[in-house]
């Protein structure tokens, strides 16, 4: 092999009750990346498209991802990256993570498979690292591995792949604002109270029960989150205008996805999801603010080869 084309998945994290420690991946948006052998070792990025993002390969998530991996392998070759983002950076839909993710993902391909999905998902936790500082599971995890992640433990590390039940779909608006993830954990509560503790982890609990089972009215009792989206919600214009009306059109639950900007709303079926879209985007509309709507079924596969 030569040559790869791919397609890494935006993800939503948090999903509203499982903060950093649940996400999702999405079918419909998401990076493409190419790799191509060379002789001369080391990572070049070539090109980056679609976001303004530094070649330096010390700097890019995926460019370090990269590079660490043909270290560790004491590998014969180089690999010359091309990044074409497919969403915008801040979004909260995973983009650092799409990036060393697809990178960790694509360069195993040259490496025979050396490693595991849950090893692939450590190296691309080192790409988080460097795009934003912290080591975090939900997004990378939830793009190597497809559908639903519960990261179970992080010492060590521990990621539980969730069904997806056939009708589950997620809508998400993204206003075209930016919101860096430092600027979001720190406005959350250093503690909370022992009775929001129970409720969260009750919701957790009642989420991926709701998964296993197909119960969507069990998804929909649990997506509540009492800790980081009381606090982060004022970061987000419109936030509780979105989140109400998504409701009111059947939306199973609404919430912030990763640090925001984007909201998600998950739907059971189609003709919901399409009533869910129209209505949220109805309601941006009125204001001045750009917004992009997606419309997705989640990814159970993740990341996958293209050519």
């Amino acid at each position: 092999m030569n040559y790869l084309k791919i397609f890494s998945p935006a993800t939503v994290a948090n999903v509203s009750c499982g903060f950093d420690s649940m996400g999702f991946a999405l079918d419909t948006i998401g990076d493409e990346m190419t790799f191509t052998k060379t002789q001369k070792k080391g990572v070049t990025i070539t090109q980056i498209s679609g976001a303004k993002l530094p070649y330096n390969v010390q700097e890019n998530a995926a460019g370090a991802v990269v590079q660490k991996m043909l270290q560790e392998t004491k590998a014969p070759f180089g690999i010359a990256l091309t990044i074409h983002k497919g969403f915008t950076p801040g979004s909260g839909l995973g983009s650092s993570a799409a990036s060393a993710a697809g990178a960790a993902f694509g360069t195993n391909q040259f490496l025979q498979k050396k490693y595991t999905n849950l090893e692939l998902t450590k190296l691309a936790m080192f790409g988080e690292k460097v795009a934003c500082g912290t080591e975090i599971a939900d997004n990378v995890a939830a793009a190597i591995f497809g559908g639903f992640v519960l990261v179970r433990s992080y010492h060590p590390l521990e990621i539980i792949k969730l069904p997806v039940p056939k009708k589950l779909r997620v809508v998400a608006i993204h206003p075209q604002i930016e919101i860096k993830t430092q600027d979001a954990r720190e406005v959350l509560p250093k503690n909370i109270a022992l009775k929001d503790g129970i409720t969260q982890w009750a919701n957790v609990g009642g989420l991926v029960s709701g998964l296993y089972t197909d119960n969507y009215q069990l998804i929909s009792n649990s997506l509540v989150d009492v800790v980081a989206e009381p606090a982060r919600k004022a970061l987000i214009p419109f936030f509780d205008s979105v989140k109400k009306n998504a409701l009111k059109a059947g939306a199973l639950g609404a919430g912030i996805s990763g640090s925001g900007p984007t909201i998600f709303a998950l739907c059971e079926g189609d003709e919901i999801a399409s009533k869910v879209q129209k209505v949220i985007t109805e309601t941006y509309s009125k204001t001045k603010i750009d917004f992009r709507v997606f419309n997705s079924k989640i990814n159970a596969a993740g990341i996958k080869i293209i050519e």
